[in-house]
This record gives C-alpha cells, sequence and structure tokens, in this order.
C-alpha cells in the first residue's frame, strides 16, 4: 500500500520567535504608553461658565452697559481677585485665563457672569473642576477689600469650546492673546490673523478705497470723505479678515449715512454709518470693537493703535496684509502749536502719532480705527482715521475724528 509522501513540518528557530514576541510586545508597550500618556499626562483645555452675587450694591442700570464705568469698574475688581486665587492656588499651571462677560443688576445685588478656561490631563478632569469650584469659593468668602460676595451663589458648568468662542465673539472689544508688540502703518508692521477682528475693507467697485470698523452685526463706521465721488450703495462692499484680496467674508452695503454737517472739502464732522444688507456672523477673525461712553477721556500720552491697509509711505506701494501701528495721543494745544496745524484741530478731532514724525496713517487708511485697550485689555474705537499733511511728517501727526464726539449721533442712527 502506496502512502503518499507528506512534508514534514518545520518549526521556526528559537530566536525568530523571540524576536516576532518582542516586536508583539513592544508594539503593545508603546500603544498603551501612548494611551497612559494621553489620558493621564496629555494636556486637554477646557472651557466653563459661571455665575456668583455681589452683595450690596443698589440697583443701577448701568451695569447693564458693557461700556459703562461702573460695568468696567467692577469687573475689573473681579477680574483682579479670580487671576490672584487662581495663580496663587496648586493649580496654577492649569489656569489660562478668566473674564467677566457680563453683569445682571437686582434690587440689592449684581450677577457676574464668568467664564475661564483652563488645560488639564484629562485623568484629573473632574478633580480640576472641583478644584476650580473651592478657589472661587473661598475667593468669595473672603471679603477683603470693599466687595461682599455670596459663596452659596457660585454656580460652574463646563461648556463646549464653540460655545466659550460665542461668548467671547459677541463681546465687544475682545480677542484672541497676541503678542504685546505693535508697529506701523507708515513704519509699522502686518498684523497677525484675527488681531484687528473689527477692521474692515470699504471698496469701491471691488477695490479697496477705505478701512472701517465693525460696531454691531450690521453696522460700521468710517469717514464721511470717503464718499465724495458717490454716494450710491451699490458701489460699495464690505469684507474683513487680513487680506484685501481676495475679499473675506464679502458683505454688500444697503445704506450709507453721512453727518449731517459734514461739508465735502471740510473736516469737521467727518464721519458716517455703514449698514451692511445682511448680519455678519460673529467669529474669532471677525467680531465688533466696543465704542466709548460719551463721557470717557483718551488723555495725552495714551498708547493707542491704528491699522489699516493703506501706503507705506506717502505717495507709496500699498500692502497686501493689514498694517499696524503703535502711536500715541497728542494734547489738541500741541498738535494745534503754529509749527503743526496752527489752530485747525477742533475739538472733535484727535491728534496722534509723534511730532517727530516717522509712524503715522497713510492714504488709504482713512475712515479706519484708532483704538485703545483698556486696564482689561478690551479695545474701544477712540478714532477715525480722518486728514493730516501727507504721512509721518514732522510737526504733522494723524488727526482724527474723535469718537466720543459722536457717541450720540452714531446712538441715533444705530441705536447702539
Amino acid at each position: 500500500m502506496y502512502r503518499p509522501v507528506t512534508a514534514s513540518r518545520t518549526s521556526l528557530p528559537l530566536w525568530m520567535i523571540a524576536l516576532i514576541v518582542f516586536g508583539v510586545l513592544a508594539i503593545l508597550g508603546i500603544t498603551i504608553g501612548l494611551l497612559v500618556h494621553f489620558l493621564a499626562v496629555e494636556n486637554t483645555t477646557y472651557y466653563y461658565q459661571g455665575t456668583f452675587k455681589v452683595l450690596d450694591i443698589p440697583y443701577n442700570r448701568n451695569y447693564e452697559r458693557e461700556t459703562s464705568t461702573e460695568t468696567n469698574y467692577l469687573s475689573k475688581i473681579l477680574e483682579t481677585k479670580m487671576v490672584d486665587a487662581f495663580q496663587s492656588s496648586d493649580i496654577y499651571r492649569q489656569y489660562i485665563n478668566s473674564q467677566v462677560i457680563t453683569l445682571v443688576p437686582d434690587s440689592n445685588s449684581v450677577t457676574a457672569h464668568i467664564w475661564l478656561i483652563f488645560k488639564a490631563p484629562r485623568s484629573v478632569k473632574e478633580n480640576t473642576r472641583g478644584r476650580i469650584e473651592n478657589i472661587l469659593r473661598q475667593m468669595l468668602w473672603n471679603h477683603s477689600g470693599s466687595l461682599t460676595t455670596d459663596p452659596n451663589s457660585l454656580r460652574l458648568v463646563e461648556i463646549s469650546k464653540v460655545n466659550a468662542e460665542k461668548i467671547i465673539n459677541n463681546r465687544c472689544g475682545r480677542r484672541a492673546r497676541m503678542s504685546p508688540t505693535y508697529d506701523r502703518v507708515k513704519g509699522g508692521s502686518s498684523a497677525q490673523e484675527g488681531e484687528w477682528p473689527w477692521q474692515a475693507s470699504l471698496k469701491k467697485n471691488g477695490q479697496h478705497y477705505c478701512g472701517a470698523s465693525l460696531i454691531s452685526e450690521r453696522s460700521l463706521v468710517t469717514a464721511a470723505h470717503c464718499f465724495q465721488k458717490t454716494k450710491n450703495p451699490r458701489n460699495y462692499t464690505v469684507s474683513f479678515g487680513t487680506k484685501v484680496n481676495p475679499p473675506y467674508m464679502q458683505h454688500d452695503v444697503q445704506q450709507i449715512i453721512i453727518h449731517e454737517d459734514y461739508i465735502q472739502g471740510e473736516h469737521h464732522d467727518d464721519i458716517a454709518v455703514i449698514l451692511l444688507t445682511e448680519k455678519v456672523l460673529f467669529k474669532n477673525d471677525v467680531h465688533r470693537v466696543c465704542l466709548p461712553e460719551a463721557t470717557q477721556i483718551f488723555a495725552a500720552g495714551e498708547g493707542v493703535v491704528v491699522t489699516g491697509w493703506g501706503a507705506l509711505s506717502y505717495d507709496g506701494e500699498y500692502p497686501v496684509l493689514l498694517q499696524k501701528a503703535p502711536v500715541k495721543i497728542i494734547d489738541t494745544n500741541t498738535c494745534n502749536a503754529r509749527e503743526a496745524y496752527n489752530g485747525l484741530v477742533q475739538d472733535t478731532m484727535l491728534c496722534a502719532g509723534y511730532m517727530e514724525g516717522n509712524i503715522d496713517a497713510c492714504q488709504g487708511d482713512s475712515g479706519g480705527p484708532l483704538v485703545y485697550p483698556n486696564s482689561r485689555n478690551i479695545w474701544y474705537l477712540a478714532g477715525i482715521v480722518s486728514w493730516g499733511v501727507e504721512c509721518g511728517k514732522i510737526n504733522k501727526p494723524g488727526v482724527y475724528t474723535r469718537v466720543t464726539a459722536y457717541r450720540n449721533w452714531i446712538a441715533s442712527k444705530t441705536g447702539i
């Protein structure tokens, strides 16, 4: 009886088996290590929203106004207390930011709505949230200073990144954290993406013509002299971002409202409001600047920033990217000196720049923003680029429409 020939089984050498086992264990070890690192070590950003009550404050409607003196004063105190509390705690390395978003006045108290950001490993997420609550509650128990706060009123919930950004983007004058150094417009440098989210390009027949500042979902302010050739809204569009081309988030203009006392060819009352056909969807890189109260004072010597796509020098080249420049507010008497503007600067105007020249707004910057950061790093529209003699000349700084002088006029046209 024949039997077929069968192949004999050959076993792998021991060294090869050992190598395979070692490889499998190594891959398994790396996978487990990465998983442990991700869950226990790698930091994740968490966002929180909370409320608490400040007691013994008589009812005052001004706390409802996000730009009022009362709101800024109380918010600054509370924000300072939060920063001090977290930075002196055992989770100071995880703390990123905390802000007062709104204040809601009641009969004898004010409810503060707050917003916080922390970074923590996922493995200690719940523990971190508990520590945040404890630190805030301890802060509220501590009645140092003139404020009385209610620890039992504290409420804190985690929110998504999308909702956290929406909260911030709906408030005026906030922006992403940027480099503290500013340069520019004649004598400056390019802006970072989203650094000046209220800056707009007013285009005439598709070409950048003037700057403008977003002050609400549908309203912008700019200079009246930008409309000397035509006031037909159909000739204009508005876009945002750091580049003028291609246009980013372009919108059509529905109406142009020029100050009633503006006279073409003259400098006084150089202000206009632009109403868009559709609302602007606020995003991280596009949202509104704060309008100052009519009583707000921007003192001589204060640091401000002017931005725009204007010429880099008089009759010079135009930039591709939005430019920024640090300037200082100049006393009107200094600006009106005989060797400067010899009395041409009115009380409704504001001088900013340097008497020694160099850094200044220039052609194409007209209508754009001159902005000021308050002590909470919230940005206010102090001026509108209006006029000057060439760009960056000695004794000829930029002259701006003083926004506080027209605050009530803006409100009458926009309801803001």
